[in-house]
């Protein structure tokens, strides 16, 4: 299991850079493609088009007025063809004499249509369009308007074998699912140079479409991938990626390996896959705190982004989950890394951030079984300000000015979604997500903030989705024995309750807190524990569910307590947080 780690940690300083090279496409093989075509971006509302193509072997891209006369742009195209890169269409001069060559000949270039000529008086806006072609001389050039094209393409920057590599693409006018992607790898003999192996030759295909898993036979590769855009039957320019890593060996073994033998299938009919999962932030894990104090017991490459995204990436997607419900996700995480790799996956995300923070909740659906109704977030403390559902109990928080201080400084949010199960679509489902306080002495805050939450997500119910069974997944950062859970599961919590006096008597806000909802099981039942760090393990994460809408299928087992602390603690090589994720089958009840 640890043979690869000597290797993995010696080669990391390079494989943390998280940076790639884009190539253009230098082959003929490719350029001959589209070297007989015009791409032209024209987009309603912008003032500028762009107008891209190839001549004399050279890329050409011209940025114009929408409104400018289509004259003008071929008199442009003209000029810079009969001056073959000579300066400003003068004569060019010998280097050898300072005598004038003679005057380039014109070249006449026209667009047409049906073969007719466009007129030159034209808008470029309207003289542009599918079905043109601009002639260059002898040369002729199909128009593509809007033609799907990248406008983001990127190799990750750590690649280890056995984990899947997803590349960052965005597309323009296309759509990522009709992409075509071809994978290629070669053995890292580098040029006299340096640089990247130019020999077309060299490189060996190696797979197609948008996900790549290297093998141990990859170790010492680097990867290229070809990936052509694509909507339906139009397709647009390819790039040409080359990473600059190469393929380094994995940890061999991983926490969530057993337990991705129980989801070597997605769901059976009618049935969900639901999985709760605080992920660490990387603001969080890349402090002083957690390198020294929390997570000492981890090496420092473990916790870099990049590896533990490998991580994370592999156990996500090998869970084959159709509901996913994150906590603690990086702004930039989900919109470089988490969105565009589960979409590889059939997933669709949506995401809120913490205000003033760097980090939020996201939560991903199968987009063949859900379909997005509503969205109805919240900040917590902004909710209790500001809607009347709350009066009652922001009465009674503005009686202690300490506590109210506190818990109105808070960003805690609650996301909650509204779904149309597109099986039956009959059945529509709320979810909710959320990552409460985190201060072990703030369960009064922790129940305050749960009361809130429990009367908007009762409310969207009533409103939004009458009768939707309900899911309400999170990090509640509270034990079985809280007055959360008690709330949760038990409907009432008593003004007796310790966690009321948690944070000290200044704090002190003792009330009888009821729930609007009926309650909650607890789906995954009583696990030992959902948090393992150095100093603390305990069952901090739930996923509760409205037993009168659902029931559980199977609960994916808990990794055991040999694979946890394995490497002592959590995080580790082997596992990306210092949480494990929940995972479990629902039905909706008939």
């Amino acid at each position: 299991m640890l043979k690869y780690l000597p290797t993995t940690s010696r080669l990391f300083s390079r494989c943390v850079a998280s940076v790639t090279r884009t190539f253009h496409l230098q082959s003929r093989r490719f350029l001959s493609r589209m070297d007989d075509r015009v791409v032209v971006r024209c987009i309603a509302g912008e003032p500028k088009l762009t107008i891209s193509f190839v001549l004399d072997g050279s890329h050409r891209h011209m940025l114009r007025d929408q409104t400018e006369e289509l004259g003008k742009v071929l008199l442009r195209i003209a000029n810079n063809a009969a001056r073959g890169g000579g300066q400003g269409g003068r004569a060019k001069k010998s280097k050898k004499s300072k005598a004038p060559q003679a005057a380039a000949e014109p070249v006449v270039v026209k667009l047409l249509y049906n073969g007719d000529a466009v007129s030159e008086d034209a808008e470029n806006c309207e003289a542009w369009q599918d079905g043109t072609t601009l002639h260059i001389g002898e040369m002729i050039y199909e128009v593509q308007r809007n033609g799907p094209s990248f406008t983001r393409a990127q190799l990750p920057g750590c690649l280890l074998a056995g984990f899947p590599v997803c590349p960052r693409l965005e597309v323009e006018f296309g759509r990522l699912e009709d992409c075509e992607l071809t994978w290629y790898k070669h053995e890292a003999t580098a040029s006299p140079a340096g640089d990247a192996p130019t020999k077309e030759a060299e490189w060996v295909p190696a797979g197609n479409g948008r996900v790549y898993v290297p093998s141990n036979l990859d170790i010492g590769s680097r990867l290229k991938v070809v990936a052509t855009p694509r909507d339906g039957a139009r397709s647009g320019p390819p790039k040409e990626l080359v990473s600059v890593a190469t393929v380094e060996a994995g940890p061999g073994w991983c926490t969530c390996d057993n337990r991705h033998a129980y989801t070597g299938r997605v769901a059976g009919p009618g049935g969900l896959r639901v999985l709760s999962y605080n992920i660490l932030a990387d603001v969080y894990a890349q402090t002083e705190m957690s390198r020294t104090v929390l997570y000492p017991y981890c090496p420092p490459y473990a916790l870099q982004l990049d590896y533990r995204f490998n991580l994370l990436l592999k156990e996500l997607a090998g869970y084959r989950a159709d509901l996913l419900c994150l906590q603690e996700v990086d702004t930039g995480v989900f919109s470089d890394s988490l969105a565009p790799a589960l979409d590889a996956y059939g997933l669709d995300g949506i995401f809120r951030v913490k205000e003033r923070q760097h980090e939020g909740l996201a939560t991903f659906y199968r987009r063949s079984r859900l379909r997005l109704l509503s969205r109805h977030d919240i900040m917590l403390s902004e909710a209790l300000t500001s809607d009347p559902l709350h009066s009652d109990m922001l009465e009674r928080v503005f009686a202690n000015p300490v506590f109210k201080d506190k818990i109105l400084h808070l960003s805690t949010t609650l996301q909650v979604s509204v779904f149309e199960d597109l099986n039956d679509p009959s059945n529509k489902l709320c979810v909710g997500n959320t990552h409460l306080y985190w201060h072990p002495k703030g369960g009064n805050v922790r129940l305050v903030q749960m009361g809130v939450a429990m009367q908007h997500l009762s409310h969207v119910i009533k409103q939004e989705a009458p009768g939707a069974a309900f899911i309400f997944c999170g990090d509640f950062n509270s034990t079985p024995d809280s007055g959360v859970c008690q709330l949760i599961q038990g409907g009432m919590v008593p003004d007796s309750h310790p966690d009321w006096v948690s944070g000290g008597p200044e704090e002190s806000l003792p009330m009888e807190l009821r729930s609007p909802l009926p309650p909650l099981l607890s789906a995954c039942g009583d696990p030992a524990y959902t948090n393992y760090v150095g100093g603390f393990h305990g069952v901090l994460d739930y996923v509760f569910l409205q037993p009168d809408g659902l029931e559980v299928d199977q609960v994916i087992p808990m990794p055991s307590h040999e694979e946890v602390t394995s490497h002592q603690a959590l995080p580790s090589v082997a596992h990306p947080s210092d949480h494990i994720a929940l995972v479990c089958d629902l039905r909706f009840r008939p």
